[in-house]
């Protein structure tokens, strides 16, 4: 499904974000602040997933975006990483049969190939299984980074049209090849934990979302502090290069949706 792209045209926005993009950050802190190994704070934020499909699904959410595992944390110690690949399999194994019987589809994106084959195949059953389902759509980004999809997006568009003239490449030929081009652009992005950047997280994506930044560390992260982020996200004027004026003019007199 092509989506509009906003920095073409104005897309439909609504009272509940259509697609919520989030990155889950602190779970090493909050444990630190509590004397505890890092790892305890992955499994912890764990049930701090679990807890924010639940409530995005219940309120109205289509698609939601988890960055679970970014390209360059292959850079931290190698038995957090081996803790990290642990704990997505079995949260593949686990959480997909939850998953399925409340009609959430699962999408994994990312450079899986340097995955072990026993995690890639994981996915592809997961994704799978549930390809079917028609409710919210859960898209977890694992060695995933902006720039990558960037430049295999490019690949995959030269590679099926070898002999592209230049003067005709614009958004609508590239963006077919992005990983979630199967989604809408993120509404809303949310980063916990404090740190205010957004990391490599879907570069192209995030042209016009609206940011939010939070201090509570993912582990904490639960349905209230969603719908503080909803909230936040309500208080927007979403002017998409228009002017407030044109925002709140009826539509048929702004010409706009």
């Amino acid at each position: 499904m092509q989506h509009v792209s906003s920095t073409l045209a104005i897309p439909d926005t609504g009272y509940v974000p259509r697609h919520v993009a989030i990155i889950m950050d602190g779970n090493g802190r909050w444990a630190t602040q509590r004397h505890l190994p890092r790892v305890a704070g992955h499994s912890r934020g764990l049930d701090a997933v679990r807890a924010v499909v639940e409530a995005s699904a219940a309120r109205g959410v289509q698609f939601l975006t988890l960055f679970a595992f970014s390209s360059e944390n292959w850079r931290r110690p190698e038995d957090e990483v081996s803790f990290l690949m642990r704990l997505f399999m079995m949260s593949l194994r686990r959480e997909v049969v939850k998953m399925h019987a409340n009609n959430i589809r699962l999408r994994v994106i990312g450079d899986l190939s340097k995955f072990s084959p026993r995690i890639q195949q994981l996915i592809r059953d997961a994704e799978k299984r549930t390809a079917g389902n028609t409710g919210l759509t859960l898209t977890i980004a694992a060695n995933y980074g902006g720039r990558w999809d960037l430049l295999q997006a490019m690949r995959q568009m030269l590679a099926r049209n070898p002999m592209m003239d230049p003067a005709t490449l614009d958004e609508s030929v590239l963006a077919p090849h992005l990983a979630m081009a199967y989604a809408p652009e993120p509404d809303l992005f949310i980063r916990t934990g404090g740190e205010q950047r957004i990391s490599n997280f879907l570069l192209w994506q995030l042209a016009y979302s609206e940011l939010y930044f939070t201090d509570v560390f993912w582990p904490d992260f639960d349905a209230a502090e969603l719908d503080k982020a909803f909230a936040s996200y309500r208080q927007r004027e979403r002017r998409f290069g228009r002017t407030s004026a044109q925002v709140m003019a009826p539509s048929g007199l702004s010409g706009t949706a």
